[in-house]
């Protein structure tokens, strides 16, 4: 995720009309997607426990 976002820095820098930034944005938020996804399942499986009390 951190590489897919210094890629589309460096195209935003270079003003390249060639290449497109929006898919570097498009595979975060896949990635992110991807990991809340796993982590949903995780919960709802009982591999990990949320806290109960948030403070």
């Amino acid at each position: 995720m951190v590489f897919s976002l210094f890629q589309a820095m460096m195209v935003m820098l270079k003003n390249d009309q060639n290449q497109n930034m929006s898919k570097y944005i498009g595979r975060r938020v896949l990635a992110s997607a991807v990991i809340i996804g796993i982590i949903l399942i995780a919960v709802a499986t009982g591999i990990i426990q949320p806290n109960p009390t948030p403070h």
